[in-house]
């Protein structure tokens, strides 16, 4: 099988953006999580506290490396792979990078040194400030970044001038009709992601015999966020399929598998789509409900895919995509749930005490928020196509001309390298968790640890 140049970038793309998703989707809640263990140290000067500090401080910075390195080499491909859309979109996805650079990205390497190693040469006061700028910044990156995705999908304040995307409303390019549902979703969903890595890193620390007293405080931390969480994400999920009902109807269609134009259509549990006989085979169906979920009425009426012929999403990866993301966050809700039941109980003690089935099923799902947040990406990014700029500019328009051996060539560099990475972060957290003792605080080397002062 032969792929065109278009095929390839959009493969390449896909590995690159999929690869470096995994590392903020961490990093902007994880820094919060930060904080509040800063916050609690500084409150009750329990050393346990500082112990899940220095040791999540370890692992942010692992996580934020590999995302700063994937998401350079993510824009590269912007020039390299898809020259038309920074020609025609530049004068306004240029600027909206500059922004996440100038705000963002500025503010994180500024003060990620003083939180990594500030302890002891600054105030307590000093490195509280910088832990929580940090954590700003982590934040403010996926506002800007998510307000140029947003736009991509529900295009606002511009105007075309020969063939170019000119802004003439800033505000109304930032705030898009989509972006507020958009990055309230992806803020629940780095929450969650983070939540599971801690509660499972911690479960497998008690597994192993190498749980510390921080260990305790995190996974009670991460198992209460958790819990409190997936409730807030199912409900921005219901607003943000509301607005995409409303500005991307074949995306919904393709997600729900659904054909033709209905009044009270059914939801799909589960089925094989066909595009080519246009009908969802062996589906398990349940009566009105999807009607009565996208439009919050049991004769709402949902748009087929046949009313876009030629101009909707494949429809198998977005259906399936879709199944996975609901799927692994109903299982995530099950756990944390049951799981923040069992640590209510033992609210009073100083350890916790989980059965060990528990431990494995936590330790098991230390990466679903990976999962479900890949899914969910899939389901965006892919039901889009066959647009950049929905309704406006196709992707085929703006493909790279490079031949496709060569794409083909860094594509496969890509997966051999990025394959060994993330085999390797995996190993190292591991290790982490195992070795905990080896990434304790050391005692501070100046005298201001625990001065109020600046």
């Amino acid at each position: 099988m032969e792929f065109d140049a278009l095929i390839l970038s959009r493969i390449q793309f896909a590995a690159n953006i999929s690869f470096h998703i995994l590392f903020p989707t961490i990093t902007i809640a994880l820094c919060w999580f930060l904080l509040f263990f800063r916050l609690r140290f500084v409150q009750t000067r329990d050393g346990a506290w500082e112990e899940a500090y220095y040791f999540w401080t370890k692992v942010f910075a692992l996580t934020f490396a590999l995302g700063v390195v994937s998401g350079i080499v993510m824009s590269f491909q912007f020039g390299t792979n898809w020259p038309g859309f920074m020609e025609r979109t530049g004068n306004i996805s240029g600027p909206l990078l500059g922004y996440e650079v100038l705000t963002a990205f500025f503010l994180e390497a500024s003060f990620l040194g003083i939180m990594l190693f500030g302890r002891g040469r600054v105030s307590e006061r000093v490195h509280l400030i910088a832990t929580f700028l940090v954590a700003v910044g982590t934040t403010m990156s996926a506002f800007w970044i998510l307000s140029l995705n947003s736009w991509m999908h529900t295009p606002a304040g511009y105007e075309i001038i020969n063939g170019r995307f000119i802004p003439t409303d800033w505000l109304a390019v930032i705030f898009n009709p989509s972006f507020p549902y958009r990055l309230a979703h992806k803020l629940l969903a780095s929450a969650l992601t983070a939540s599971f890595l801690i509660a499972g890193l911690c479960a497998w620390q008690l597994l192993k015999g190498s749980a510390t007293r921080g260990t305790h405080k995190a996974l009670r931390a991460a198992v209460f966020t958790a819990a409190a969480v997936m409730p807030l994400q199912f409900v921005a999920g219901d607003l943000h399929g509301l607005n995409t009902l409303e500005h991307q109807p074949a995306k919904v269609a393709a997600m729900e598998g659904i054909w033709d134009t209905q009044r009270g259509a059914p939801l799909t549990l589960f089925g094989i789509p066909d595009e080519q006989e246009r009908t969802t085979h062996f589906a398990i169906e349940i009566p009105k409900l999807a009607s009565l979920i996208l439009t919050h009425e049991l004769d709402g009426e949902i748009q087929g895919l046949n009313e876009f012929e030629g101009s909707h999403p494949p429809v198998a990866p977005v259906f399936y995509a879709f199944r996975v993301m609901v799927g692994v966050g109903t299982l995530m809700l099950l756990i944390a749930s049951f799981t923040a039941w069992r640590l209510w109980k033992q609210r009073r003690e100083a350890e916790v005490t989980l059965p060990r089935p528990l431990l494995w099923v936590l330790s098991g799902m230390a990466f679903s928020g990976w999962v479900a947040t890949l899914a969910g990406w899939y389901v965006t990014e892919i039901g889009r196509q066959p647009y950049l700029v929905y309704g406006l500019m196709r992707t085929a328009e703006a493909a790279t001309t490079v031949p496709p051996p060569y794409i083909a060539l860094t594509l496969t560099a890509y997966l051999v390298v990025y394959g060994l990475l993330l085999v390797t972060y995996v190993g190292v957290l591991k290790y982490m968790a195992e070795h905990p003792k080896q990434h304790a605080p050391e005692a501070p080397t100046g005298a201001l640890l625990g001065k109020a002062g600046v």
